[in-house]
Order: structure tokens, then C-alpha cells, then sequence
């Protein structure tokens, strides 16, 4: 009985494993590049307040491109894939200050949040593709 029960664990653990390699497999952080439109006001379908993120460049963990309008530059972008899932974090600023921005992809949008620490707020955002 000891040998059934010892071989079903390692059976299950292996079935696992290659479950979980193959999720990974499937996890490519080049879905992020194009132009996102960000929907600052997800919870309110009337307001029109949005801002656009530009990504340009995915390589070696780290992404680059514009954040909220043309000149504001991403920076210190990351991306982490290690639960099968693509996340990412990324600093950016303007003459308004600096914002700390974090987001994970999930069935072609991206869900985040925008931290602006000299405005004193936490935006979070919806995201979809425009090209």
C-alpha cells in the first residue's frame, strides 16, 4: 500500500511539474509591446479620463517605452514570468512628480495600479491594446 501511495505522489508531482513548465512555455512578455489605452476610471462608465502607455522595447526582463503621454518615459520597467503569469513594474515621472506603476496581463488587458506619491493618490487602471 506504501508503494501505491509513494508511487501516485511522484506520478502527480511529475504531472504537475510538467503542467506548470508548460504554462510557463506558454508566457511570452512580447504581448505588452504596442499602444495601450488606460482606462483611469474603470468603476465609472460615463467618465472619459484615460491615459495611453507606449511599449516599445521587452528584452532580458525589462521593458521600455512612454507612460501616460508622449515625452514621460518608462523607467526601471521589470517583467516577472515565474508564475506563469507576466507582471510588470515601472517608475515614471513629470513636472507632477514621480509615479510607481505596476500591472499584470490577463486575457489580452492589463490590470493595474498608478501610485503617485507627491500627488498623494492610488489610481487603479484597466488597459486594452489599440495596436
Amino acid at each position: 500500500m506504501k508503494t501505491k501511495t509513494v508511487l501516485s505522489l511522484f506520478i502527480f508531482s511529475l504531472f504537475m511539474t510538467s503542467a506548470f513548465s508548460q504554462e510557463n512555455e506558454k508566457v511570452d512578455p512580447n504581448v505588452l509591446l504596442g499602444e495601450w489605452k488606460l482606462d483611469m476610471s474603470p468603476d465609472d462608465e460615463n467618465d472619459t479620463n484615460f491615459a495611453m502607455m507606449r511599449i516599445t522595447n521587452v528584452e532580458n526582463k525589462k521593458i521600455q517605452g512612454m507612460f501616460y503621454r508622449e515625452g514621460v518615459k518608462i523607467k526601471n520597467g521589470q517583467i516577472n514570468t515565474q508564475l506563469g503569469i507576466i507582471y510588470a513594474a515601472l517608475t515614471s515621472g513629470d513636472n507632477s512628480g514621480e509615479y510607481n506603476t505596476s500591472f499584470y496581463f490577463k486575457n489580452g488587458k492589463l490590470y493595474g495600479t498608478t501610485h503617485a506619491l507627491d500627488r498623494n493618490f492610488l489610481s487603479v487602471w484597466i488597459a486594452e491594446k489599440v495596436n
